[in-house]
């Protein structure tokens, strides 16, 4: 087959028409490359899934099947040292120069490349961690994520982020599509959660974002603010997995790539509206309602087991958004594209700026030192009151210095002698004469 992006029929041309040597690939890998162009999909698809490149595709098509690697002429110069090897490469953890520097030593004329290639599928064992499936009682735990995908939305081709919640005992879900994946983005798919779930699970667990985790210190998680007090509101438990260990949460890894290429693939949408309302739709109707692959029963079946707390009438969080200011030298403090005056002492201080619904209050360690309307955006308010005791000048006068103290001439009980104005007069003419 001699096209890139042929359909139909794979013919399996002789081996001795490939040159040169394919990558190394696992049989099952190769086994799936090639079911795949037997279905009609294109090189440069199963290029960008697999991680392979083109030519790689194109060459294991011509083949037809998986074939092992041919012995190479180093690994027969390795023969005689394979066992010691396989014995000595734990022990100075598989680094192949070493390995090299002492066969060398024993006579090997062989290159590192040899004993490289040796030693990989070695380390590769050594290396492999096993792990432990973590289920979870009813209502104990959700798994977040957020997963980034491209998507037609009316005309334009944008990127998305995809909010994922699902249930660990239940594996119920949902997904919730925004542009960005923001603070206000994260909170609001949370609550869109627990509304469809009905209810709020003990504990959340997700990555290292950083709308909710600041920093991870010895003494534990370091929480944004605004995520803490959004999980006391409505009583559940923040839990962040360390960094690097995203097998942790990897119900909710594997069902974003479950939205993915269930729900999302070869569809369009008219708007971000569209979107949404189609992924609710999906979750109540094909990711609730399917047979789980590891638990082999119905989510929504599941889920009546579920020990969610309930909602009752509480309503949405309201977040009271914080920001950092430092007062500039007129005293106003910019915020929202308008400023607003402080009391003057506070000039070149940080204050931190509470935005409400309809006004903003300015503190310093707590204390409230103004507060204000707000206001359009290029608007400045002032109130005169922050200025009391300041003058009108641009530049402040200097003080005088302090009068000098040891002046000899100046004792403090002198009295100065007054003279009449004859004496200088004959003093003048005396030096003009």
């Amino acid at each position: 087959m001699t096209q890139d992006e042929g359909a139909g029929q794979v013919v399996a041309l002789p081996v001795t028409d490939i040159t040169g040597v394919l990558p190394v690939l696992k049989p099952e890998i190769v086994d799936e490359v090639l079911a795949a162009l037997r279905r009609g999909e294109g090189v440069r698809a199963i290029a960008r899934r697999y991680g392979i490149e083109p030519k790689t595709i194109r060459a294991w098509r011509t083949r037809g099947a998986y074939q092992p690697r041919a012995t190479r002429a180093g690994i027969r110069t390795l023969a005689p040292f394979q066992a010691w090897l396989a014995a000595r490469a734990p022990e100075v953890g598989f680094n192949a120069a070493i390995l090299h520097r002492e066969l060398v030593a024993q006579g090997y004329t062989g290159s590192s490349v040899g004993v490289r290639r040796f030693v990989r599928p070695l380390r590769m064992p050594a290396s492999a961690v096993a792990t432990v499936r973590f289920e979870t009682a009813p209502g104990q735990q959700a798994q977040v994520d957020f997963g980034e995908c491209k998507l037609w939305i009316g005309e334009a081709y944008l990127p998305a982020q995809l909010f994922v919640c699902l249930l660990g005992y239940s594996r119920r879900s949902i997904a919730y599509a925004t542009p960005h994946a923001r603070l206000d983005d994260f909170l609001a798919g949370h609550e869109q959660a627990f509304r469809h779930f009905g209810g709020v699970p003990e504990s959340v667990v997700h990555d290292n974002l950083k709308a909710a985790v600041l920093s991870h210190t010895a003494a534990g998680t370091v929480w944004h603010p605004v995520y803490a007090a959004f999980a006391r509101y409505h009583g559940f438990k923040p839990w962040a997995h360390w960094p690097y260990h995203p097998e942790t949460k990897g119900k909710v890894e594997s069902g974003v790539q479950y939205v993915k290429r269930n729900a999302l693939a070869g569809k369009r949408f008219a708007s971000w509206a569209h979107l949404n309302a189609w992924l609710l739709e999906w979750a109540t109707t094909i990711a609730d309602t399917r047979v789980h692959g590891t638990t082999h029963e119905i989510p929504m079946a599941r889920s009546a087991a579920e020990q969610l707390a309930p909602l009752g009438d509480r309503r949405p969080y309201a977040r009271e958004a914080v920001y950092y200011r430092i007062v500039a030298r007129d005293a106003l403090v910019t915020i929202g594209a308008s400023r607003y005056s402080v009391p003057t002492p506070y000039v070149g201080r940080t204050v931190t700026v509470h935005q409400h619904p309809d006004h903003y209050v300015f503190r310093l360690e707590g204390e409230v030192i103004a507060q204000h309307a707000r206001l359009a955006r290029h608007q400045v308010h002032m109130e005169l009151a922050h200025y009391a005791g300041l003058g009108t000048s641009r530049r402040r006068r200097p003080l005088p210095p302090a009068p000098p103290q040891w002046d000899l001439t100046y004792p403090p009980t002198a009295e100065v002698e007054v003279r009449d104005l004859a004496v200088y007069t004959a003093l003048v003419e005396e030096c003009l004469a």
